[in-house]
């Protein structure tokens, strides 16, 4: 067996002494030596096997807590050195750093709330300050695990985003709590310093493992191509960007090919993980796909798509001649058929409404509205009609798109619809 395979062992056995009822401070004792050699990439890896050999995400949350605890002895001393200043792991690592000044806040304000102070007003206001965190979480759900998902590296972010909507959850019930007790409800406070105090060391425990663990991970892993792709997109997320100007084109992860040797720069111990790994070497580029800016349709799926939308299109170009409409298998609008392809705009309406459509194209065409909106009825159903103006990238008008949408089941059902509702 070889050293990295005992001590992976090793830390596997500490995580499970845990989960049978081991404390924190008995493991620390046992296995002191190994912690204090340990690198940041082997937590990732043991909670993959752990994976791999049957325990489940939701277990392994709930070990989370327990094993930053004791691994965080050994990892406070590790620092991300050499990030420069505007990369997206610097973006990051700052988010971070406001999250954890208001989770340590929110943690003081709960321990104060237990003894008797009146916090509850400081409570609301730092749990309208940690929205911020539902924007921190999705850039790493978004952007930074689909590459380590690519490499074939799974359980990492699955056990991540597990405790990140964990901690969302918490926030949602923490904000009933306050409503409750805001309503009279006196046991909701007890309800509210407990929530807090969770919330607080879920965070902090969260920012840790990113910033000791994750990111560093990433550092090493990651090529300029990729961190310029998830450079691109912050900016499009309208995260302010700094100086940082990547030199190499955006790489994707669907063209991400992993490779082996591209991990020779890695610790033995992650890359032991990233070749037993199975990277995820699926094509999702097809021939004769149509390339779009927002992924690949082949002209069948396109057709299938626009069929079983609940709305209904109607296209027509800069010359006000119809180019194409769609029909819906869910919803029905107005009636359409093939004969209008390439008929004017303005004949496919009736006279006494010609002149009004027509205004409201050359008004949108102008620029003295994006779009209008239109309510009528077509028999018993209630539509709604969007008259948008399709622009390109420098402005240049390219058409008119008519969106027909039935919302009578909405507006009639209200309540109905209310009860449906699901908070995700």
């Amino acid at each position: 067996m070889s050293s990295f395979d005992e001590r992976k062992e090793l830390l596997k056995n500490a995580i499970k002494l845990l989960h049978s009822g081991s404390s924190v401070e008995e493991l620390k004792e046992k296995y002191g030596d190994l912690l204090s050699d340990i690198s940041p990439f082997e937590i990732p890896l043991i909670e993959q096997e752990l994976v791999k050999e049957g325990i489940s995400v939701r277990e392994i949350l709930s070990l989370c807590d327990l094993h930053v605890a004791l691994f965080r002895d050994s990892l406070a001393k590790r620092e991300l050195k050499g990030v420069p200043e505007g990369h997206p792991l610097d973006i990051l690592m700052r988010e971070n750093d406001e999250l954890l000044k208001d989770a340590e806040a929110l943690g003081l304000y709960a321990r104060a709330l237990k003894e008797g102070s009146d916090v509850l007003n400081s409570i609301e206001e730092l749990l309208g300050e940690l929205r911020k965190l539902r924007s921190h979480y999705r850039k790493n759900q978004m952007l930074i695990f689909p590459y380590l998902e690519r490499r074939g590296i799974t359980a990492v972010p699955r056990v991540l985003w597990g405790r990140e909507d964990q901690i969302i959850v918490k926030m949602r019930e923490l904000r009933e709590a306050l409503d409750e007790f805001k309503s009279g409800k006196e046991d909701a406070k007890e309800k509210v310093a407990s929530l807090s105090e969770e919330i607080s060391k879920e965070i902090i425990d969260l920012v840790f493992r990113e910033n000791k663990i994750l990111y560093p991970a990433c550092w090493t892993l990651f090529s300029e191509g990729e961190w310029a792709a998830i450079y691109e997109i912050l900016g499009d997320m309208g995260v302010e960007l700094g100086k940082w100007s990547p030199e190499a084109e955006p790489i994707y992860p669907y063209q991400l090919v992993p490779e082996v040797k591209d991990l020779s720069t890695l610790p033995m111990e992650f890359r032991n993980l990233a070749s037993s790994a199975t990277p995820d070497e699926y094509e999702i580029r097809k021939e004769g796909d149509i390339e779009m800016e927002t992924g690949f349709l082949s002209v069948k799926e396109l057709e299938r798509i626009l069929r079983n939308l609940p709305i209904e299109l109607t296209f027509a170009d800069e010359n006000d001649r119809v180019r194409f409409y769609t029909e819906s298998s869910m919803r029905s609008g107005f009636v359409r058929t093939k004969t209008i392809i390439g008929r004017r705009l303005n004949f496919c309406h009736p006279p006494r409404l010609e002149g009004y459509v027509m205004l409201n194209v050359k008004k949108i065409k102008e620029g003295e509205f994006p779009h209008r909106e239109f309510w009528t009825r077509v028999g018993d159903r209630i539509v709604r009609v969007i008259v948008a103006g399709i622009r390109d990238d420098e402005g240049k008008y390219l058409g008119t798109l008519e969106i027909v949408e039935d919302l009578t089941e909405i507006l009639e059902n209200p309540e109905e619809i209310k009860k449906r509702i699901v908070v995700l």
